[in-house]
């Protein structure tokens, strides 16, 4: 019996060092964006947007340069970074000041139109980290990137856009 006991132990101890790929929801397919400060604030940061085996998305959102105990709005807006009152395609889960983490799991945009790993390297779209839901703190971007199609538009012309402000609704 002990010599039975000590198989399960070296076959759940084998099983247990195999690389998280191998055990992950995840297919390997993801990019990853960086976030410039979009204000005074000096908040920056990366979004990683990774393909899972069922064909949904999560999006992974990590800042540094945020503190306390507020809830960063995050879009993910059609257009690049300049495009003035940019339509909202989909309200990601905040941005927790105290971790500057987020993380959004998704398979359809806010219109419920369906988005695959594919079509959204292929978006012409960008991300913003907002202050705050309402008033003026709407209007003050904290961290900002542009992704799919904006973002190779963008690095292939060598420029940086100004980030506009976001669609007031």
């Amino acid at each position: 019996m002990k010599r039975f006991g000590f198989a399960i132990l070296v076959l759940l101890s084998a099983w247990a060092c195999q690389p998280s790929d191998a055990v992950s929801d995840f297919t390997g397919n993801e990019t990853t964006y960086d976030l410039q400060a979009g204000s005074t604030y000096n908040v920056t940061g990366t979004v990683v947007f990774k393909e899972r085996k069922n064909g949904t998305i999560t999006a992974v959102i990590s800042l540094n340069g945020t503190d306390g105990n507020a809830k960063h709005p995050v879009h993910l807006h059609l257009g690049d970074l300049s495009t003035q009152d940019a339509a909202v395609a989909l309200l990601l889960n905040p941005v927790l000041a105290k971790t500057g983490k987020s993380e959004t799991t998704f398979s359809a945009l806010g219109d419920q139109s369906s988005i695959t790993y594919k079509k959204l390297t292929e978006l012409a779209a960008c991300i913003k980290i907002h202050l705050g839901d309402t008033g003026a703190q709407r209007d003050i971007i904290l961290a900002a990137g542009d992704i799919g199609v904006s973002f190779t538009n963008a690095h292939a012309t060598s420029r940086l856009a100004g980030i506009a402000t976001c669609k007031s609704e």
